[in-house]
């Protein structure tokens, strides 16, 4: 009885497993994929953002940089907050409201945004890269006049055609201030290089009220750099740049008396940038916080609320039971059929259990094929029978008739004369070739059959076979003869190819009438060599030529000894033939003959030519 498959070795389950296996890496790679692309969105997001906050802060950075104070700049948050979508807020350092986008009583978030310094800034350019210092926008008693701009347009418009009518193509740029600033970006008039038709020196000198806030800016600087004894005596120098379209300063130092210029130069920096940031203050908005819309955006999280997660476990929850619930479906019509070749398998041999082809796929191919190998098997069972069956014939009919004569000679009845003992071993001679042949067929089922192969020439195998059956030929009235194209060499056993072709003329003889003729033959064809057996005698029938080479098949069913055989001299001939890695073919035309032909495999001639 067969053992039951274990439960973890069942086609079913493991199908299931695999399934399981296969939903469970799709639902996470499905999950993984959507918390990137959705991370991926937050941060294109985030950076859109920024963006914004930057284009905030910039804003009431240059209202605070243009403005002494924060009166007005309600409209300007409110603005904001309708363009970004967002809360806009502004406090005191000390968290008193400013101005504010949302309603009144609004919990301002944790922590602000930014600082809302024009004199310390961090965060903005014209250009938009980060930088510290001052807000270019805070210019305080630096800006000329409307009169003083008008004299500065026309300077400006001057050289700019100066500049043109010497190749290079400039443009006017108003400054914070506004003096304008002829520059031509990136060429070389940005970089210092002005005709000497240009270089009059009056765009570029300061107006009165230039020179009014550069010499307070003096006086300032000159009482810190006393304080550091870096300016005994002297006045510094301190003049407007605006070469990058700002406004900034530069100075000069009188003797410094004990001190490393380097240093010196240093605290003159600190001293000019002091002075310089006292000037400015009266004329900026005071410090503020700026808080936008909640707070710190600065960190991206993708936090799933217990909302999505059920959606998440439920749709994977889904997934799983569809996957496991059509795997059981196709697993249960794929185990189906294999448990019907299981139980058609284990029935009885005489049974020959068929099972139903009910698909076209491999398990239908393989059922097909169960159906085949079980027709086969009833077909040799049915062989076996008969085979026993014809043997016990072959046997039976010697053994009883020498059987009864010995009894007959026993009893008196007949004497035991030359003539009885003749007959006695003709029996025995038949018994003895039954079971000869009965003995080749086994060393060849059992693969034992043994052959002394060596190099021979057909012509005279022919010939030999020939002269054996020369008297049988004689006494049936059968002309016999060889006929061979060239010598070709067989590289075979002599004997068991002689017994082979006995066979075949011997079948020949038996069924070819007087007059008739039975012809060997022998040709090369290729590296083949093929012997040919022709006779002229009744022929085989089409419908019993495919069993010919069976054991024990006679078209004769009376297997009368005057008709045929014993019915295993052409088996015989098949193995004897198909252990020399040939082959044999039967062909046959009813009332005029048949042709057995052997194919076998060549070989060289003794000297080493090859036929």
């Amino acid at each position: 009885m067969t053992r039951p498959v274990p439960l973890r070795k069942r086609l079913l389950v493991r199908l299931l497993i695999a399934s399981a296996l296969i939903a469970v890496c799709s639902v996470a790679a499905t999950a993984w994929l959507a918390v990137e692309t959705t991370t991926r969105a937050l941060r294109e997001e985030q950076g859109q953002v920024l963006t914004e906050d930057m284009d905030v802060l910039a804003r009431l950075s240059g209202y605070a940089a243009t403005h002494p104070d924060w009166k007005g700049v309600d409209e300007t948050v409110r603005e904001l907050s309708a363009r970004t979508g967002r809360r806009i807020a502004l406090t005191t350092t000390d968290r008193r409201t400013i101005a504010d986008s949302a309603p009144a009583g609004t919990s301002m978030p944790p922590r602000a945004a930014a600082t809302v310094d024009p004199l310390h800034i961090d965060t903005y350019t014209e250009r938009g890269a980060q930088r510290g210092g001052v807000d270019p926008r805070v210019v305080g008693p630096y800006r000329v006049t409307d009169e003083e701009r008008a004299k500065l347009e026309k300077l400006a418009d001057t050289r700019q055609r100066c500049f043109a009518r010497n190749g290079y193509e400039a443009t006017v740029v108003q400054t914070p201030s506004g003096r304008p600033v002829v520059t031509d970006h990136d060429g070389p008039v940005a970089s210092g290089v002005v005709p000497d038709e240009c270089a009059d020196g009056l765009l570029n000198t300061p107006t009165p009220t230039e020179n009014k806030a550069l010499s307070d800016l003096s006086e300032r600087a000159r009482k810190c750099l006393d304080r550091r004894g870096l300016n005994p005596g002297s006045q510094p120098f301190v003049t407007v740049d605006v070469t990058e379209k700002r406004l900034g300063t530069r100075y000069q130092l009188g003797k410094t008396t004990g001190t490393d210029d380097r240093t010196a130069v240093r605290d003159a920096d600190r001293c000019v940038d002091e002075a310089r940031l006292a000037q400015l203050d009266p004329y900026v908005a005071p410090v503020a916080e700026l808080f936008l819309g909640g707070g710190d955006t600065t960190a991206v999280r993708f936090d799933m609320s217990p909302a999505n997660k059920a959606k998440v476990v439920g749709a994977a929850g889904l997934v799983l039971a569809v996957t496991v619930a059509v795997t059981a479906v196709v697993a249960t019509r794929l185990v189906r059929p294999l448990r019907a070749l299981t139980e058609a398998a284990q029935q009885p041999p005489e049974l020959h259990a068929r099972v139903p082809v009910t698909t076209r796929d491999e398990t239908g191919i393989l059922a097909a094929a169960f159906n085949e190998l079980a027709e086969r098997r009833e077909r040799l069972e049915a062989q076996r029978k008969a085979m026993v069956s014809d043997v016990a014939h072959e046997l039976r009919t010697p053994l009883t008739n020498i059987r009864g004569w010995l009894e007959v000679t026993r009893d008196g009845v007949v004497d035991p004369d030359p003539a009885l003992l003749a007959s006695l071993h003709e029996e025995a001679l038949v018994l003895q070739r039954v079971i000869d042949d009965l003995q080749d067929l086994a060393a060849a089922d059992a693969g034992t059959l043994r052959l002394h192969r060596e190099p021979v020439r057909a012509d005279e195998l022919l010939d030999q076979v020939t002269a054996a059956h020369r008297v049988a030929a004689d006494a049936a009235g059968v002309t016999l003869r060889t006929a061979a194209d060239g010598t070709p060499w067989l590289d075979a056993d002599p004997v068991r190819m002689r017994q082979a072709l006995g066979n075949l003329v011997s079948n020949a003889l038996r069924h070819t009438p007087a007059g008739g003729t039975v012809t060997l033959a022998a040709r090369c064809d290729a590296d083949d060599v093929v012997l040919d057996v022709t006779d002229t005698g009744t022929g085989i029938a089409p419908e019993d030529l495919p069993y010919v080479f069976d054991r024990f098949w006679r078209a004769e069913k009376s297997r009368s000894r005057r008709t045929g055989g014993s019915g295993l001299g052409l088996p015989i001939v098949r193995h004897l033939v198909a252990a020399h890695g040939g082959a044999v073919d039967a062909a046959s035309d009813p009332g005029a003959g048949s042709v057995f032909t052997l194919r076998l495999p060549g070989a060289a001639e003794p000297d080493g030519s090859v036929p």
